[in-house]
């Protein structure tokens, strides 16, 4: 740990999605390694709660932020620029997905908020941080996809898996963009994770199947490793999946 803290100390981190599950998770590793993290999110109540736990150098800094209107995304990283500078990196994070997943019972109005907010989110947050990061040759963005953007499972649902591989495709194609700007682009594959996305899902989750599967700290503690690299070093992608999770 003491050297990921010397090398991300005093980076300047954004995280969507920051109030609860992986992002939340992911915050937190980070602030404890010496970042100054800011996390954004639509619920202000659970943000405060991660930034009011937050006992490091740099206490998290919260604000609230919705990736699916644009307005909003410009105030939130406004808000960093003018508080704490230009990010360093970038964790995309924000996602939800639906209980009616299937063609036939989604409907057009849960296909187009599921889009929004899991990929044109995605694209909206990179595309206020990457200016700074190419001029300055320097920065890195994570893009917290699922192994539903690497394989369309039925367990995702049409439209998540939808979105998640244009979260993917844009991870990829961003970052063969900007290789030799010193901007790197890390696309995180996670299985099944105990976050309240579960909430969501068609069958109701037991306990035991949720102790079972992954935590948001187990996130966390791949995507410190990843932002404690040198420049020089990318990771294009990573699949992290519990133990117990088939994987065909």
């Amino acid at each position: 740990m003491e050297n990921r803290v010397s090398q991300l100390a005093g980076k300047i981190v954004a995280v969507t999605g920051g109030g609860t599950g992986i992002g939340a998770g992911i915050a937190t590793g980070l602030a404890a390694a010496g970042c100054k993290v800011t996390i954004g999110g639509r619920r202000l109540e659970p943000l405060q709660k991660i930034a009011d736990a937050s006992k490091w150098e740099h206490p998290i800094r919260c604000t609230t932020m919705d990736v699916s209107e644009p307005k909003s995304v410009e105030n939130f990283f406004a808000d960093i620029r003018s508080n704490v500078g230009e990010v360093d990196i970038l964790v995309n994070s924000a996602g939800i997905n639906i209980q009616k997943r299937t063609m036939a019972e989604m409907s057009p109005e849960d296909w187009e908020r599921v889009l929004s907010i899991n990929a044109s989110g995605a694209y909206r947050c990179m595309l206020e941080v990457l200016p700074a990061m190419r001029a300055r040759r320097d920065g890195l963005v994570v893009n917290i996809s699922s192994v539903a953007g690497k394989r369309a499972i039925t367990l995702g649902g049409v439209v998540y898996c939808a979105s998640k591989f244009a979260m993917t495709a844009l991870g990829t194609a961003v970052s063969n963009e900007v290789r030799d700007e010193g901007v790197r682009i890390t696309n995180v594959y996670p299985g099944e994770v105990n976050t309240p996305i579960l909430d969501n899902r068609p069958t109701p989750v037991s306990q035991e199947h949720k102790d079972a599967i992954l935590q948001p700290e187990d996130i966390a503690s791949v995507i410190v490793t990843i932002c404690a690299l040198p420049p020089r070093a990318n990771v294009p992608e990573i699949v992290i999946k519990p133990t117990i999770q088939e994987w065909v």
